[in-house]
């Protein structure tokens, strides 16, 4: 079993380097962060882009925290010992996803950048394939009935209104 420790500075490690650089580093590469010259029609889409950025990143830091509490690191090489089914989990089954397309909509709006739209939809379309072909493959098979029980009741991409509960 992985201390706490272990998997806190494992996912503090990974954090930095996945999420930090897909909404990090590749949006400020295509925006450099300047907020356009706007007119004031633009302001609510701005506003939302800013809620959108701010409960994304309030997702992934949960999701990662979640994972360190489990004593795992949300990358497959260092998985949790049980299926992590707590938190966001509830709603929605890849919840750091979500969060992290949530945040790039968001700076596509902040920004009025169509190069951050489009980028979102193709590190989406990344996304979607290697949940796809390679990690429900891996959790059916670390996990069996208990994560096909979960993938009956949460979605992959849409949240649930309500949170989902595994049978005790």
């Amino acid at each position: 079993m992985r201390s706490i420790k272990a998997a806190a500075a494992g996912s503090t490690l990974f954090f930095i380097a996945a999420p930090g650089t897909v909404v990090g580093v590749i949006p400020w590469l295509i925006t450099r962060w300047r907020l356009p010259e706007t007119s004031a029609a633009w302001i609510p889409a701005q506003a939302v882009g800013v809620i959108l950025i701010c409960v994304g990143l309030a997702v992934l830091v949960h999701a990662f925290v979640e994972f360190t509490r489990a004593r795992g690191v949300p990358i497959p090489a260092a998985p949790t010992e049980h299926l992590v089914v707590d938190g966001f989990n509830r709603f929605v089954r890849n919840p750091m996803y979500v969060a992290i397309v949530g945040a790039l909509i968001g700076q596509a709006l902040l920004f009025a950048s169509v190069g951050v739209l489009v980028y979102t939809a193709v590190a989406w379309a990344i996304a979607a394939t290697f949940v796809r072909f390679y990690e429900e493959p891996t959790l059916v098979r670390l996990f069996g009935e208990e994560y096909a029980d979960y993938r009956r009741n949460v979605r992959a991409w849409l949240p649930r209104f309500t949170p989902w509960s595994p049978a005790s």
